[in-house]
């Protein structure tokens, strides 16, 4: 319907409705405060966002390369009070992004944020407090702060909700406190959080630490004892059941214990903690070298000595330390696995630790009970032999490979670019092909048994190992690598986002050839991140301007990036007829002080660079979504009606061309787009 409007000359009116949609200020999440009092110095803030329909708030851990999370600050921590924990938050959704290319955590319709406080000093009266948070639905995004006040005496104090809106209809009322409690939120399904996908993997887990030499030879023995010592079959079936049951209460047990001396709520932060994925990286790395046969992870012989003591007592006591035995002897192959799992489900966070040990000892405790219901089966088992230590070593090879990756949210999260996208491929490409190799038989590590010839099956395995180091090469010249997306840094995170020397048009990229204070932008966009640059430059180029309010984390930008801006005739638009600014409203980098003020039109303190054009944003023309596009001339005046989200090609193109046509003159667009100024 829009592209016959166009064809029949009704651009500008579409236009201005576009106008009327997204020249206002969107508040998509709404607040309130309050303030429950747990005894004379202990106090919990709560904050409650009405979300509108269709809308989204993130959660409050978000991946290093994924959208801005929700982030709490309160004035004066530390000092007259301090915080109890972290914040917790309802149950968000979770959802893989095809944009960001990763799981998600998001809340729609309404969420709740509790902070606990112990007070230092009695006669504190008030605090305060911040909320940074970005919201998106399936056009725009917007990023935004509120202040808050609770008063701790009951004394009203008069509300200061300060946010990027002049008119937000937020409420934040001091909250005073009450004796009553309050109603914890209604939390979202667990299921939410994929908890399907962390069983199932540590399950894959259990059955590999089963093919390992500490676990394997222990089956026939474990249920040929069962089978004998048993007065019928009946009671060996029953007691390998409760066996295998032990064992599983025992690595729930480790993964309950993980999740309570952490908080269940709090362990997604490690996700985006940088001393966190620096131990879990060197973590695994002493796992890898233990499983590659460097030395062995084994716990103290006289832990093995008492509980075998105890095993001998027989029952059902015996059969339970009979379980522990088996953990603690298997150790040193099993360690290393289960290290790995509970650092990968820490950093999902909630109860995923204890979903995880159950997977894992589900595996491990199955085979004992089959067996010994069917003890005739253990004549197809394979005997054990050196293909066990091969196992091994194959987990040590993937260990290795997964510890870049914690490395590498460190990197992230700091902006280092000490383990870009290429140094990472570079590492992965060599571990596996080394794993290839070893495979093959041409390399030999401590404890292999000699090799006269490979079987089949590691034939096959070695064959699929090197066809996937065959498929990362490509990635060193800016192949996606769809199979391992999420693993890698992002395309952008590299020494060249399109490849080792290449741009995207294939040719060499020529930095020098850059007009000053410029940069390569999406599709090799010549682009200024400064107003005044750009305005200058476009100047002296005689071109029009177009400015791209966007952000770092804005997914809808992302979009019309992708899918609009990469067509070939709004490429070359983009190119070669106007000058693009690019203004990030979520640039965290501060401003000079001499530059930093307090905005007239907002209240709001500019401190960083993405307030700095947040405030001009909703200042000069009224908005404060992303993306949001404005093409002007040189005396800064609109050429045509700003548009946001679009994502039709056609569309688009139509009112990039509509503005440039109004820039050159053309009397017929100019009295079009009159009603625009």
């Amino acid at each position: 319907m829009f592209q016959t409007l166009i064809r029949k000359g009704f651009l500008p009116l579409f236009l201005l409705f576009q106008t009327i949609a997204f020249s206002q200020i969107l508040n998509p999440v709404h607040w309130e405060t309050e303030l429950n009092k747990i005894s004379e110095t202990e106090y919990e803030l709560i904050f409650h966002a009405e979300i509108e329909p269709h809308w989204h708030l993130y959660a409050t851990e978000m991946p290093a390369e994924g959208p801005n999370p929700t982030t709490f600050t309160f004035e004066a921590a530390g000092e007259d009070y301090e915080l109890v924990g972290g914040v917790t938050q309802s149950e968000p959704e979770v959802e893989y992004d095809q944009v960001f290319e990763m799981d998600l955590a998001y809340f729609s319709d309404e969420a709740q944020f509790r902070q606990k406080i112990r007070l230092k000093n009695p006669d504190l009266t008030r605090i305060n407090a911040e909320i940074e948070y970005q919201s998106c639905d399936d056009k725009a995004c917007t990023y935004d702060t509120k202040k808050f006040a609770f008063s701790l005496n009951g004394e009203p104090i008069e509300a200061e909700t300060t946010s990027t809106s002049a008119k937000d209809s937020s409420t934040s009322a001091a909250a005073t406190p009450s004796e009553e409690s309050i109603e914890t939120a209604t939390l979202e399904p667990e299921q939410k959080q994929n908890f399907w996908g962390i069983f199932f993997i540590a399950f894959l887990s259990g059955f590999a630490a089963l093919l390992t030499p500490c676990v394997f030879p222990m089956i026939p023995m474990t249920v040929s004892f069962f089978t004998k010592q048993s007065q019928s079959r009946a009671a060996g079936i029953r007691n390998a059941i409760f066996y295998g049951l032990a064992i599983i209460v025992i690595y729930v047990f480790l993964g309950t214990l993980v999740t309570v001396i952490f908080g269940a709520d709090s362990l997604n932060a490690l996700s985006t903690n940088v001393w966190f994925n620096i131990i879990f990286f060197i973590l695994l790395l002493f796992f890898a070298f233990s499983f590659l046969g460097a030395y062995e992870i084994v716990l103290p012989s006289s832990w093995g000595t008492k509980i075998d003591s105890k095993a001998d007592k027989g029952g059902f006591v015996g059969i339970f330390f009979m379980a522990l035995a088996l953990a603690i002897v298997s150790f040193s192959c099993t360690g290393p696995i289960v290290g790995t799992l509970l650092v990968d489900a820490a950093s999902k966070g909630g109860m995923a630790p204890v979903i995880g040990m159950l997977g894992f000892s589900s595996a491990i405790a199955l085979p004992f009970a089959l067996f010994a219901a069917f003890p005739g089966w253990l004549n197809s088992l394979p005997k054990s032999g050196g293909w066990l230590n091969t196992v091994k070593v194959f987990l040590g090879f993937l260990e290795l490979a997964l510890a870049f990756k914690f490395l590498s949210n460190a990197d992230l999260v700091l902006q280092m670019h000490f383990l870009e996208r290429e140094v990472f491929l570079a590492i992965w490409i060599t571990v596996f092909g080394a794993l290839a190799f070893y495979l093959f038989g041409k390399i030999r590590l401590p404890h292999d048994s000699p090799l006269e010839h490979i079987s089949v099956g590691r034939l096959l395995t070695g064959l699929l190992v090197l066809a996937f180091t065959i498929y990362l090469i490509p990635g060193l010249w800016g192949a996606p690598l769809k199979l391992i997306s999420g693993f890698p840094p992002p395309l952008q995170y590299s020494e060249s986002p399109y490849g080792v020397g290449n741009s995207k048009g294939g040719g060499v990229s020529n930095a020098s050839g850059l007009p000053e204070n410029a940069v390569l932008g999406p599709h090799d966009i010549i682009s200024f991140h400064d107003y005044e640059e750009g305005m200058a430059y476009a100047k002296a180029q005689g071109l029009p301007v177009m400015i791209d309010f966007t952000g770092h984390a804005c997914v809808n930008c992302r979009k019309m990036e992708e899918r609009v801006w990469s067509e070939p005739q709004v490429l070359n638009v983009l190119k070669n007829e106007i000058v693009l600014i690019s203004l990030y409203v979520d640039d965290k980098r501060e401003l000079p002080a001499s530059e930093q003020y307090v905005s007239e039109e907002t209240g709001k303190d500019i401190e960083t660079i993405g307030n700095k054009w947040s405030d001009f944003q909703i200042t000069r023309y009224g908005a404060n979504a992303q993306p949001y596009y404005v093409l002007i001339d040189h005396q800064e005046n609109k050429l045509n009606a700003p548009i946001g989200y679009q994502p039709d090609t056609d569309s688009y193109l139509e009112w990039l061309r509509e503005g440039i046509d109004a820039f050159s003159g053309d009397t017929t667009m100019e009295s079009k787009t009159a009603i625009f100024q």
